[in-house]
């Protein structure tokens, strides 16, 4: 099992070497997002539990890690976005914000797409997730999220 994991971790940082080195990437790392965790260590979380999730059940893994490290690129600080713009709705606009800083920058698959924009749903109950790997980023996002914001660290 050892052997396994280290394999799968291997793995899974060349699926995502070029997103995650990516200088529009980094700059997450500017941002808290849950808790004191940044957004890009979300988002590293995110892919790495879809991965881990999607290779145990036979899915597009590669797909759902990468979509996973895109999912929060709205490269804005979400603490005081209302302050600034007035948009009050973070939770329900961020998909599409970080939809279109993710195809700026990157060619995106259909599963990619599908994870990016639906990954908040049920706060956006009119974008439902339409594939398998969608479901899993949707838990693995809700799951790191409440982990991260109620770590004492």
């Amino acid at each position: 099992m050892r052997k396994l994991r280290r394999r799968w971790r291997r793995e899974f940082f060349e699926e995502i070497r070029d997103i995650a080195r990516h200088p529009v990437v980094k700059h997450m790392k500017k941002y808290t997002h849950h808790g004191k965790t940044t957004c890009y260590r979300h988002c590293l979380n995110v892919a790495y539990y879809n991965y881990w999730l999607c290779r145990l059940l036979h899915l597009d893994a590669r797909s759902a890690a990468r979509a996973g490290m895109l999912h929060d690129l709205f490269l804005y600080d979400w603490h005081t976005h209302a302050a600034r713009t007035g948009d009050h709705f973070h939770g329900l606009t961020h998909p599409g914000a970080a939809y279109r800083n993710a195809r700026k920058n990157f060619w995106l698959n259909k599963t990619e797409k599908d994870i990016i924009i639906n990954h908040m749903w049920p706060v956006t109950f009119y974008r439902m997730p339409k594939t398998k790997e969608g479901w899993i980023t949707t838990f693995t996002d809700k799951y790191c999220g409440a982990f991260e914001t109620t770590r004492r660290k």
